[in-house]
């Protein structure tokens, strides 16, 4: 679940599996899944190859079957990708032979983030990595509206079955409709100012 850190909006989310070939892509999957619930811009791609790289050499170095754990923290402008397993030998980026496909995902994941390190913890060790997601502003606008739509969402419970995805969608469109209809009580036109936001974001998506 989002969580709010030191007065910063943080968003969190703990993934556990089994490092199994079938669970990478699963895995994968829902990490994708869980950016698109947070609306974050531009990390997409970049963490489902990251996220399949850490996965995999979980699977080659410490074992298939062994439990894992995935976690995405999302803070401002920056992405945290960490993956916790249960071995304390840490990884160590060597020579790449262009023949061998071992040594290749640390030096991928190097190319890809703006830091990258390990560290050994109680349980075994977390080999982490941060994306750049973009403008702060951007980033910061994302992190607003979804703490409104989430307040939308909670007004009521989502039909069973719906996925939250969809669910975000529909209170986006109420929440637009509201912010319409107090503009209109204030007297102003809900056309101009509709045209207006669309100038904002289309001038700060340029940007980034």
């Amino acid at each position: 679940m989002p969580e709010i850190d030191d007065g910063a909006r943080q968003y969190r989310c703990v993934l556990p599996f089994e490092a199994l070939p079938d669970q990478v892509r699963l895995l994968r999957r829902a990490a994708a899944t869980q950016l698109g619930l947070w609306g974050v811009p531009t990390a997409g791609d970049e963490t489902q190859l990251v996220v399949t790289e850490l996965a995999t050499n979980v699977i080659k170095h410490v074992g298939e079957g062994t439990p894992a754990t995935l976690i995405l923290e999302w803070k401002r402008e920056r992405l945290r990708v960490e993956m916790h397993d249960k071995s304390q030998a840490l990884p160590a980026v060597r020579t790449v032979d262009c023949d061998a496909e071992c040594g290749r995902g640390l030096h991928m994941l190097t190319a890809m983030a703006v830091d990258w390190g390990t560290v050994v913890t109680a349980l075994g060790k977390a080999v982490w990595c941060e994306i750049e997601l973009g403008s702060e502003t951007a980033c910061l606008r994302v992190g607003r509206a979804l703490e409104a739509l989430k307040s939308y969402r909670e007004r009521e419970a989502p039909p069973r079955g719906r996925r939250s995805q969809a669910v975000l969608e529909e209170a986006a469109v109420e929440l637009i409709a509201d912010l319409l209809h107090w503009t209109s009580t204030r007297g102003l036109d809900p056309d101009d100012v509709l045209d207006r936001a669309q100038m904002h974001y289309e001038a700060e998506a340029e940007a980034v």
